[in-house]
């Protein structure tokens, strides 16, 4: 009975975290400085990069990266209570997060109008938790082969 109870209040954490993510998302415009949000939305292949400052930028999307990280790594380590994935998933993460901004300031600095899609594609790979939907039915296949 009691493995029942903590099971659903691991199920309540997680969904309360998943909530946090939707938050994030939802209130993006004011709690975060981001002038390509408007362009994305917009017919952006035709139009022109906005004026932005760059380490403004690069800070808001690091700090958002972070706060979807966090929030991710809790959902994963709640997920399978296991510190040995919690640590390969926090690599993946600082990889992803090296690597992506090295793309991301190169695209954005070396803009053309043949590159807004992959500027587009890098920036919605750093500003939204996509990495937690690949990692976690990839940790729980791992699970199942390792049970049998």
């Amino acid at each position: 009975m009691e493995k029942k109870v903590k099971r659903r209040y691991r199920i309540v954490q997680i969904g309360a975290l998943v909530l946090c993510l939707a938050a994030i998302r939802l209130f993006e415009d004011g709690l975060f400085y981001d002038p390509l949000i408007r362009f994305f939305k917009s017919d952006y292949l035709l139009g022109e990069i906005p004026e932005y400052h760059l380490g403004k930028l690069l800070l808001n999307l690091f700090i958002r990266f972070m706060l979807n990280t966090l929030i991710s790594l809790a959902i994963i380590y709640l997920a399978f209570r296991d510190i040995q994935i919690l640590r390969f998933s926090a690599l993946l993460y600082a990889i992803l997060l090296v690597a992506g901004f090295i793309v991301f300031t190169f695209l954005l600095i070396n803009i053309e109008h043949e590159h807004y899609l992959a500027l587009f594609y890098v920036r919605r790979f750093l500003i939204h938790p996509l990495f937690i939907l690949i990692l976690l039915p990839a940790f729980y296949y791992y699970r199942l082969r390792s049970y049998k």
